[in-house]
């Protein structure tokens, strides 16, 4: 079991898949999220939550004002939890409950329309680099202006590859065994210049 932290759904004890996901843990989920509302990235933004396994990040960022929320599961049973713990969100918070679609990553990108404010990706472990880096030129049409990406993997993974969607990395933040990438659309005069003059943020 997990629970949601903070906001109107505060308190709401969420199942976890038994094998297949890696839940983010509570401390990785504490810091991420005080980040984000440090950022003001949360309140009414379009959350998208990738691999969601339990759902617990897209469903802690509508709990803490997140205008709405859809969760990409492909695993059938994991996708079950999922929709019953957005009903346990919606009950507890009194809001509508997220949209949860049972689907690869890959092929709901292709059809979802966006756009989203909110991006979190975390794939399995063993997920290869070069899908990662689809997922994330998949995703990148998706983006508003503004948009914030975080991927979470293993600390010893190869970062994802923003540059290849067009994204840049602005954050990176290591917890023991997890890293957490920040990326964000990179704006028109950053992408037109050379790569020595774009460092600077």
């Amino acid at each position: 079991m997990t629970r949601i932290i903070a906001g109107r759904a505060r308190g709401a004890r969420l199942e976890v898949p038994g094998s297949g996901t890696r839940p983010t843990s509570d401390r990785v989920r504490e810091s991420l999220f005080g980040a984000l509302e440090s950022a003001d990235a949360i309140a009414g933004a379009r959350v998208l939550d990738l691999y969601a396994g339990s759902g617990a990040l897209g469903l802690e960022a509508l709990s803490r004002g997140g205008g709405s929320a859809d969760l990409v599961e492909r695993g059938r049973p994991a996708a079950a939890i999922v929709r019953r713990n957005a009903a346990i969100v919606a009950k507890a918070s009194g809001l509508p409950p997220a949209r949860v679609h049972e689907s690869p990553v890959r092929a709901f990108l292709q059809r979802a329309a966006g756009p989203f404010d909110l991006v979190f990706s975390d794939p399995p472990y063993d997920l290869e680099d070069e899908a990662m880096t689809g997922d994330l030129i998949a995703l990148a049409p998706l983006l508003s202006p503004d948009a914030i990406v975080v991927v979470e993997r293993a600390r010893r993974a190869t970062p994802p590859d923003f540059a290849a969607a067009g994204l840049e990395l602005f954050r990176e933040k290591t917890y023991g065994d997890t890293t957490l990438w920040w990326g964000e659309p990179a704006s028109e005069a950053e992408e037109s210049q050379p790569a020595a003059e774009s460092q600077s943020r």
